[in-house]
């Protein structure tokens, strides 16, 4: 197998079904669409200039040279604190309602947690959702590092975005490893890479940039005719899921969708009210009634919110079909700060099911909040 081998003995390129879609658009002259779909890090953070010195923008500036004559668009769909599960339902709203995308870049290692069943969900349904719907686009896993992946062999977040790059042959680039075998060889100091131990000053970007361009060059330019052939008949189907929880059918929908009673009003944050991690339209439901409450109906398998939290957030309950109420309190250190939005995922069903959802205020609140606020931004559904 091609590939950069590092020092934990697996290579940091791993080609699996290559991109023969890609290598295919060299020959022609139409345009050519790539997509980013990720965190902060894809987003740009560290970067001295998000839109120039970041892995993404760079990327997208390699790819504008390689397909010289070609309109070449990307899409910036990176969202700082984001997993793979709220990827997952992000992926239509942020990237397919853009039209054709031929080339998508899922990079979500450093942000899923330790929970492997609901990395699983997020990473396999953003790759059946896309193969479903927008059967033409190419998938690439882009695994950066963070200290929590620099820690040994295979780290736990990479290897389960593995299981499933693994089984839909997705390639998958490790710039973990990268980093990892640079450190380990004393071509790194990693205190001085990402001075907070997430995102990468510009020369960490530019590292991230040429272990992509590298793996794009070896795929769409060095790629087998014949082999790229072979792949292109890998994918005529879905094969069964590695979890059928997985969000594939997940998505967003927007928060007037609810009904809700007459304490919401349907505002947009004041310029005083900062807001981090979100690029997009904010306009959103909003009460600080102790007994405010709004319901929603979908069908599927999960149901859940997009709220913003900040530092006037209370505590809230949610029930599921007339079950009892549970409570959450997603107050952090962040909240301190700024406002955010924080997906909520309710439980996965077994079955797709009418899912009616209530959920109301309380008067409760972490002791650090200075309110009871509730700010609903999307509703989600799988």
């Amino acid at each position: 197998m091609a590939g950069e081998l590092n020092s934990r003995g697996h290579p940091s390129l791993i080609p699996r079904r290559g991109l023969p879609g890609m290598r295919r658009r060299l020959a022609g002259n139409g345009p050519v669409t790539a997509a980013f779909l990720g965190g902060s890090i894809t987003e740009g953070a560290g970067a001295s200039e998000a839109e120039a010195m970041s892995w993404r923008a760079l990327t997208g500036a390699y790819l504008q040279e390689l397909y010289a004559g070609h309109p070449v668009r990307c899409i910036n769909a990176g969202v700082g604190g984001t997993t793979s599960a709220f990827g997952a339902h992000r992926l239509q709203e942020h990237v397919l309602a853009e039209g054709r995308i031929d080339l998508l870049f899922a990079e979500f290692s450093v942000n899923d947690g330790e929970d492997r069943a609901e990395s699983i969900r997020g990473m396999e349904g953003i790759v059946r959702q896309c193969r479903r719907l927008s059967p033409e686009t190419e998938l690439v896993f882009v695994y950066t590092a963070a200290d929590k992946n620099l820690t040994g062999y295979k780290p736990f977040n990479i290897a389960v975005h593995e299981e499933v790059a693994d089984y839909y042959g997705i390639p998958s680039i490790d710039c973990a490893a990268k980093v990892y075998t640079m450190i380990h060889t004393g071509e790194l100091d990693w205190t001085r890479f990402a001075p907070d131990g997430y995102h990468p000053l510009d020369a960490g970007h530019a590292l991230y940039a040429a272990l992509v361009q590298e793996y794009l060059e070896q795929a769409i330019t060095r790629g087998s005719v014949q082999a790229s052939g072979e792949a292109a008949q890998h994918i005529t189907g879905l094969p069964s899921p590695l979890d059928s929880g997985n969000y594939e059918y997940g998505g967003m929908l927007d928060y007037s969708a609810a009904r809700y009673s007459a304490a919401f009003r349907f505002q947009k944050l004041k310029p005083e009210e900062p807001l981090m991690n979100w690029r997009f339209p904010a306009e959103h439901a909003c009460t600080a009634d102790p007994q405010a409450e709004f319901t929603f109906t979908v069908t599927g398998q999960c149901a859940g919110l997009v709220l913003l939290y900040g530092p006037d957030s209370g505590i809230i309950e949610y029930s599921l079909n007339g079950g009892p109420f549970a409570e959450i309190n997603l107050f952090d250190d962040w909240c301190l700060n700024a406002y955010r939005p924080i997906p909520v995922l309710f439980p996965v069903r077994t079955e797709r099911e009418i899912l009616q959802v209530t959920v109301r205020n309380t008067e409760r609140k972490d002791s650090r909040s200075t309110g009871n606020g509730l700010r609903v931004l999307k509703l989600l559904w799988n």
